[in-house]
């Protein structure tokens, strides 16, 4: 029999599961003593704790990227699952002490990513365009298919940075068929390397932490940096129109300038880029709540949608309360 994930206990259930820590941050509680907030995490999903009055020798055995043996049980706080912590211990070597195994990965694989993405490349008709992306895709190739998108909120699992990518592609195939004076090899370019810089942001898949660059730059400036690169490289003008063009489009991707764009769109397609990147982002992170929730309940509060939760109606045919059937 399968060993119970996190998802499998109920509120109220006591468990007893090896997970992956897959965040801990050390806090200083009111009575002035330190405790860890952990995120636990395996292929269920991920859920909070706190080990409260943590000593420096639990601070340094428990970090992030290590697995535990922990025993627990299952509650609510103002609407958010959490474990409260009975007892953990680090997994031994003769235990599923590997964090591979406890990683949530995108639900399409690398090989078919990577030639969908292929193909559309293929679509990019501007020589500058085409030669840029291909040019970075090459150069990282295998953080873009197994880096997460976010450290948290939307698609932060294994793989989930192509696959948002992959989502806006397609979204943005079907917004071109609509409106066929959009330029659609600048669109597609844009959203290949829109989040490109998230492979020099984060450090991975595993206990995901922003980088040194990371905070201090943030992934449109490097990405922006990367293309400016790629231009010299490739004997590019990077003031040309088209080198430029493009670049608008990574650096207006947020939208706002309170978002982290230094600009807002000045182009249809950075605009329309926006769009879609904004709504595969709410919707992974309305699924992923959904995904836990029972029907005729609220989820946990988003809180990359401004705190709001949200309903999940009935199931189909299922009778609702008061009804005669």
């Amino acid at each position: 029999m399968e060993a119970k994930k996190i998802f499998d206990y109920k509120v109220d259930d006591n468990m007893a599961l090896f997970v992956l820590i897959k965040g801990a941050d050390v806090r200083i509680a009111k009575n002035g003593k330190k405790f860890i907030a952990f995120t636990f995490a395996d292929r269920s999903g991920e859920i909070s704790a706190k080990f409260w009055d943590a000593s420096e020798e639990d601070i340094s055995q428990f970090q992030a990227g290590r697995v535990v043996a922990l025993q627990g049980k299952r509650e609510n706080y103002q609407q958010n699952p959490q474990i409260k912590i009975f007892k953990m211990r680090l997994a031994n070597e003769n235990e599923p002490a590997d964090p591979q195994l406890y990683l949530q990965s995108a639900p399409e694989s690398t090989q078919d990513m990577e030639k969908e993405v292929d193909e559309v490349i293929f679509e990019i008709t501007n020589p500058t365009w085409n030669r840029i992306v291909r040019y970075l895709l090459k150069e990282y190739h295998d953080e873009f298919f197994s880096f997460p998108a976010a450290k948290k909120n939307h698609h932060d699992f294994a793989g989930g940075l192509a696959f948002h990518t992959l989502s806006i592609l397609r979204l943005a195939h079907s917004v071109v068929k609509e409106y066929p004076d959009i330029n659609a090899s600048l669109l597609y370019a844009g959203a290949i390397l829109h989040d490109l810089g998230k492979t020099l942001e984060l450090s991975g898949p595993v206990a995901t932490v922003y980088t040194v660059p990371g905070n201090l730059l943030g992934h449109i400036v490097l990405i922006d940096e990367e293309i400016a690169n790629a231009c010299d490289k490739l004997g590019i003008d990077k003031m040309s129109e088209d080198a430029v063009l493009l670049r608008h489009m990574i650096i207006s991707h947020h939208g706002l300038l309170e978002y982290g764009s230094p600009v807002q769109p000045h182009l249809m397609e950075a605009e329309i880029l926006h769009h879609l990147d904004d709504l595969d982002a709410s919707i992974q992170m309305m699924r992923k709540a959904l995904e836990h929730t029972e029907p005729g309940d609220y989820t946990e509060k988003v809180f990359g949608m401004d705190r709001r939760n949200f309903y999940r109606p009935q199931e189909k045919g299922q009778s609702q309360p008061g009804s005669e059937f």
